[in-house]
């Protein structure tokens, strides 16, 4: 059964998002029973992601045939424990990155 997590906002109010049930036994009750309350707000989540992608940007700046173009591409998972974390496809955390120079004009 799915399961709904209450993110609240920093400047008041919550989101609800659809979440992966935890693994393990399945709790019987009402919908209403199957909203979780989030551990963090949503900008206290994405702050976390925010700060790993502009970790992994400096890096590409910090080239020495620095790019005209960088394009960092990630997908976001919302956990009631952990916040917003970067999501996994297989075993391991996903990141997709394009670099691109311009030919230099004569």
């Amino acid at each position: 059964m799915t399961e709904v997590m209450r993110i609240p906002l920093d400047g008041g109010g919550s989101v609800l998002v659809e979440v992966e049930p935890a693994p393990g036994l399945e709790r019987a009750g009402r919908v209403g029973d199957m909203v979780r309350d989030a551990s963090q707000s949503l900008e206290q989540a994405l702050t976390q992601v925010r700060d790993a992608a502009a970790a992994a940007v400096t890096q590409f700046v910090q080239m020495p045939s620095r790019p005209d173009e960088i394009e960092l591409k990630f997908g976001l998972k919302l956990d009631a424990q952990a916040g917003a974390v970067i999501a996994r496809t297989g075993m391991q955390g996903h990141f997709e990155v394009k670099l691109k120079w311009a030919a230099e004009k004569p």
